[in-house]
């Protein structure tokens, strides 16, 4: 496509996100310094018209773009808008603001919606290559013990393990002590088998206490807590078109189900990736008139993902730039933890 054509599709794409309604010529060169006349724009609108780019939804209306059209505008965008000095600020006053890992998920949610006017999915940090930051034993009566373990990403598990006989608090001591030991800056994929070498080497009087423990954190590192996605800005749907609301609120079932979230947010290997799917590329159910748009952020050595969905028509270099901005700020705070 050659540079005029691509200028009358953004003037097209960056009208009718803003207007919602289909676009005619005439209103593209009042609107926008296009340095060609009516007659030559209306040409270019009927070539882009050919070639699928836009289209015509009603016989006197003007023209509205495709999902061919979007993408062929987001793959050619040389710049994307940078946030401004309050937004940027705002990002960190609130995440730097968060006490711990669920304040932070619930906290990056909410910004990422009300940055985007879109609806938002953060999905926790993936566990598998988490480290033991703190494991302590708490006591709470004579027959309950606290287990107390946070990971590096600010993930903090707390369990409860109880017998009906009163509690050794000495044995206690001790494999509080051997825990703090043997586990603490270790990879929770190499606790299990920590643990195993630690009960053969433990005695005591209260083995099956000290049992339930082992067997308990075991399972606090090796759940599939990575599935666990955060939804926000739901109540934007209201602002959205109604068809498409129509289509997206059986998707946000499932997405609170964490159903579909890994295909949604797409697969990435980096932090730079950045996923962007519209319309008919979305493979999801009732996604046809959304667009994605899906980034990176690190917790540790693990890649997770966060994002947004929307109608087609969105403000394309505002989103990037509010997606690739929240994945980064949020990955500095949760390496900071």
């Amino acid at each position: 496509m050659d540079e005029r054509k691509f200028a009358v599709l953004s003037a097209i794409i960056e009208d009718y996100v803003v207007t919602q309604e289909p676009i005619g010529s005439k209103s593209l060169v009042e609107r926008h310094s296009l340095k060609v006349s009516p007659a030559t724009v209306r040409n270019e609108m009927a070539v882009l018209e050919d070639e699928g780019y836009i289209v015509q939804p009603h016989t006197s209306a003007g023209r509205i773009p495709t999902d061919k059209g979007y993408r062929t505008f987001v793959d050619r965008l040389n710049e994307v808008r940078p946030l401004s000095t309050a937004e940027t600020r705002a990002i960190t006053q609130v995440l730097e603001g968060a006490v711990d890992l669920d304040d932070v998920m619930q906290k990056t949610v909410k910004l990422l919606s009300q940055l985007t006017g879109q609806i938002s999915l953060v999905q926790y940090p993936i566990l598998s290559g988490s480290i033991v930051r703190h494991i302590d034993l708490v006591s709470i009566n004579e027959k309950r013990i606290m287990i107390v373990l946070v990971a590096n990403s600010g993930r903090l598990e707390q369990v409860t393990v109880e017998q009906d006989n009163e509690i050794n608090l000495m044995e206690i001591d001790n494999l509080r002590q051997n825990l703090k030991k043997n586990i603490t800056d270790k990879k929770f994929i190499e606790v299990p088998n920590i643990l195993d070498g630690l009960a053969s080497k433990i005695s005591t009087q209260n083995s099956i206490i000290v049992k339930n423990i082992l067997e308990r954190i075991k399972l606090m590192v090796v759940e599939k807590s990575d599935q666990k996605v955060v939804v926000g800005g739901a109540r934007n749907l209201a602002k959205l078109d109604t068809e498409f609301s129509k289509k997206l609120l059986p998707v946000l079932d499932e997405i609170e189900e964490n159903v579909v979230v890994l295909k949604l947010l797409g697969e990435m290997v980096s932090e730079d990736d950045l996923f962007i799917r519209i319309g008919h590329e979305n493979k999801v159910a009732n996604l046809h008139a959304a667009s994605v748009v899906s980034s990176g952020y690190f917790a540790g050595e693990s890649l997770s993902k966060l994002g947004i969905v929307g109608p087609t028509r969105m403000d394309y270099p505002g989103t990037i730039s509010a997606v690739r901005a929240v994945a980064r700020y949020l990955g500095r705070i949760l390496g900071s933890k």
